[in-house]
């Protein structure tokens, strides 16, 4: 066999055995190494792989272990002669049909679509966001402050042969118990909330919430209150059920509580930290609201987002936990704590509604993967969950301090609210600014922000405003990054 057929470049992710294997199965899956074939000996797969003899015949043994490779005594190792069995041969491409980027032309697609998600706006952020000097990005998290060991830990106690046993079956339409009361008995009673467990969904993070809510209660003669500026993707969900979308004024103690919500069947709110102004609902401004929700026989859906991040003040009550006439669904997330590609959230209302979700989530995906609840359950009992909100409390009231010492230094000209916490700044730039122009200046110069027109319901948006997120940047680079995106700034205003 060729020697070129075997090279990779170690990526620093994994194990130098784990990506040979990987290498080696991807060659005979693909029919690169014929199946019968012998493999270079250890020593000669060593010697041109550039890594040691060992790490070649464990692998080699591994692949024996699942059947993809066969050891023949004095003879070496080799392709196992019916590895590729059972599988479809492969066939020559149809005449015309080019595959996934383009259908064939008999099937008119656009005519069959009922909705097009593709076609609202959304926010759009680089993927390679890492790779930025100055990523004052939104709604991500700074690798270096997540609990790695704590985290392998709680995943090694999730893969003992008694927790495999319980998470690995069909759980149909249940959720962990263990998670289940971590979130009752741990997560809720910090927002003031105590319900029983019938009253707990788990979800695939708050998105999937909003989506199970907005399917169950909304349709094309539904009226939705929604904060102005207000969470896109929450507007993009409830308007492809079909709703009218309402804005709801909002000031410096969250949504306005005005006659507007007379004309709403549900109102969408963020008390905690408004999105995306950070401005915190007083308790009064909550009072009123809930008093208004059942004067007008309204549903009130509670974004409880960011709540754990506070930096001055007490942290207020969670709606939820002020109601006394069951009119609050609440949604959270794990993703501002732990990760966002974790994607695990929870929702609680009414035991008559989470039983309908539940119903409709069994049909969706059935339940969130039970190894990663079971997980998070752990990493919850063990209080390291407490234990990293401590840690983050700390390091981002330092960023968030940081940040407003910089706004008020090198940027001047703009004006923004002093947040009770969150992580992020939202920046009303001087009149005739345009967001987007300098957004995409800034990245020229390697520093991300997220313009502020996205967040507003009418076409003609105000384009003066931006965001700067502090979650994912360091400390040490967040004064000389403000510094330079005032530069631009100014050079975008001469």
């Amino acid at each position: 066999m060729r020697d070129q057929l075997f090279h990779f470049e170690p990526d620093g992710t994994t194990t130098l055995q784990a990506q040979l294997r990987r290498m080696l199965v991807d060659a005979i899956l693909e029919g690169q190494i014929p199946a019968g074939s012998a493999l270079p000996s250890c020593r000669k797969m060593a010697l041109t792989l550039n890594v040691a003899r060992n790490t070649v015949a464990l692998a080699y043994q591994d692949l024996v272990e699942e059947g993809f490779l066969v050891a023949r005594q004095r003879s070496g190792y080799f392709v196992a002669p019916d590895i590729l069995s059972g599988r479809a041969p492969g066939t020559p491409a149809r005449e015309g049909y080019t595959g996934a980027k383009e259908a064939p032309s008999g099937v008119d697609w656009a005519d069959r679509f009922r909705v097009h998600p593709s076609r609202q706006h959304n926010i759009v952020k680089p993927r390679n966001w890492q790779d930025y000097p100055y990523p004052f990005i939104y709604g991500q998290v700074d690798p270096g402050q997540f609990p790695i060991a704590a985290w392998r830990d709680c995943s090694r106690q999730a893969l003992g042969r008694g927790a495999v046993k319980e998470w690995s079956r069909d759980l149909f339409t249940d959720d962990d118990p263990h998670l289940v009361e971590q979130i009752r008995t741990r997560l809720l009673p910090r927002r003031g909330v105590r319900v029983d467990n019938d009253e707990i969904l788990v979800t695939v993070g708050a998105q999937q919430a909003l989506y199970l809510i907005a399917s169950l209660l909304m349709d094309a003669g539904t009226r939705v209150g929604i904060e102005d500026p207000g969470y896109v993707d929450a507007r993009n969900i409830f308007s492809l059920r079909g709703a009218t979308v309402t804005p709801l004024a909002i000031d410096r103690e969250g949504v306005v509580v005005d006659e507007r919500l007379a004309q709403c069947d549900y109102v969408y709110v963020t008390p905690s930290h408004q999105f995306p102004t950070t401005a915190t609902m007083s308790l009064a401004r909550r009072r009123a609201l809930l008093q208004a929700a059942e004067a007008n026989d309204i549903v009130l859906v509670e974004d409880d987002y960011e709540s754990e991040i506070n930096h001055q003040g007490a942290p207020s009550p969670a709606l939820k936990s002020l109601d006394r006439h069951g009119r609050v669904i609440f949604v959270a997330s794990l993703s501002k704590s732990l990760a966002p590609g974790l994607r695990l959230g929870y929702m609680v209302g009414p035991a008559p509604f989470i039983r309908e979700a539940r119903a409709l989530r069994r049909l969706m995906l059935r339940h969130p993967p039970a190894n990663n609840q079971r997980t998070v359950a752990l990493f919850l009992a063990d209080g390291h969950h407490d234990a990293l909100l401590r840690r983050l409390s700390q390091i981002y009231k330092e960023r968030w301090k940081a940040m407003g010492d910089a706004l008020t230094r090198h940027m001047p000209e703009c004006r923004w609210q002093q947040s009770q916490g969150g992580t992020a700044y939202w920046v009303e730039g001087p009149a005739g600014l345009d967001a987007r122009a300098l957004e995409a200046a800034a990245a020229r110069q390697g520093i991300l922000i997220e313009r502020g027109d996205w967040h507003f319901q009418a076409e003609d948006a105000p384009r003066r405003f931006f965001r700067l997120g502090f979650s994912s940047i360091p400390l040490d680079k967040i004064e000389p990054g403000i510094k330079l995106l005032g530069e631009i700034l100014r050079r975008q205003m001469a």
